[in-house]
């Protein structure tokens, strides 16, 4: 063991000599590689791969959100080596993850970005690595969709969001209000397996998916949504996508489309943290625009949904369960 009189080492980022185990280091110093993990191209052995995808040129109002994958990694330093809650293990001591840097896009050729998502995450993918990815707009995840329902089929999708994101729309547009839609139409969810949390506005159509709306959650309580999200899901393969503007603006001030009346962040945690027998194949957090943000009020909330979908993950192998 390590003497604890001397100073710990920083930067794990780099310095780490295994993929597995927690880092400790001060939360205000070092490289802020999202919970610490190394940052690395390097997919051998690896269980479970964070990504950024600094993109936001499909937002319908305010921008910014490029720069959620720095927000979202600068936060989740406060996740030390600790076991995390409520899961009361280190996550890293059953899964190696890694950080894998951000996309690369030309924000010159927006016609190309979703190809080169795509791509890029497949890649991933074809590595056998589990992907959970930290945006970015919310158009971002219909070509993540592409990339997860290529190797799996239609999947079911679990979406927490203020919006439906299912308004018509022209093929070849990128668009964070349309995605839902899209997505349904070339087959790469399944409406009814999928279902949406926390909607607060309204769409000309649904898509034939299930809605919990704001009140709704209210009315049914967290352990009533949980119920309706497994049950419409059922045992599937599936898809976790969470738009921080799920949550109301008093809990997510830092995000392009604030719309009031939406979940705490205590109740958006406790629905997640409950789908742990789900078949999650893959998932992001999207639309943290720290511009808006105060305290980092929003990008902590953004990096507990990351830490808490590793935490499912890691739970899953530790049960035996085989994870997506």
């Amino acid at each position: 063991m390590s003497d604890p009189s001397l100073p710990r080492p920083t930067d794990n980022a780099f310095t780490g000599a295994s993929v597995y185990g927690g880092s400790h280091e001060a939360t205000y110093a070092g490289v802020t590689s999202f919970m610490r993990r190394r940052l690395t191209r390097d997919l051998r052995g690896v269980d479970l791969v964070v990504w950024g995808i600094p993109f936001d040129a499909a937002v319908s109002n305010r921008p910014g959100a490029r720069f959620g994958p720095q927000a979202v990694r600068r936060a989740s330093a406060i996740f030390d080596g600790d076991p995390q809650y409520p899961f009361e293990a280190d996550p890293f001591e059953t899964l190696a993850v890694i950080d894998y840097g951000d996309c690369a896009l030309d924000y010159g050729f927006h016609d190309r970005v979703p190809g080169e998502i795509a791509r890029q995450a497949g890649a991933i993918l074809d590595a056998g690595c589990h992907l959970f990815s930290i945006g970015g707009d919310h158009f971002v995840t219909l070509p993540l969709l592409e990339a997860h329902a290529a190797r799996h089929g239609p999947l079911g999708l679990v979406q927490f969001d203020a919006h439906q994101d299912t308004w018509p729309d022209l093929e070849g547009r990128i668009d964070h209000g349309s995605f839902v839609g899209r997505a349904v139409r070339a087959g790469l969810i399944d409406p009814d397996r999928s279902i949406q949390v926390g909607i607060r506005t309204h769409a000309p159509e649904t898509c034939g998916i299930e809605i919990v709306d704001g009140d709704a959650v209210e009315r049914l309580g967290v352990d009533g949504v949980i119920e309706r999200i497994r049950t419409r899901v059922g045992t599937g393969p599936a898809y976790m996508t969470f738009d921080i503007d799920c949550l109301d603006p008093a809990f997510a001030p830092g995000t392009g489309t604030p719309v009031a009346g939406g979940l705490t962040s205590r109740e958006a945690m406790i629905i997640l943290r409950g789908l742990g027998d789900l078949d999650f194949v893959g998932g992001d957090v999207v639309e943290v625009a720290p511009a808006y943000d105060h305290a980092d009020i929003t990008a902590i909330a953004g990096a507990t949904v990351a830490m808490s979908y590793v935490g499912l993950h890691a739970a899953r192998r530790r049960k035996g369960t085989p994870a997506g």
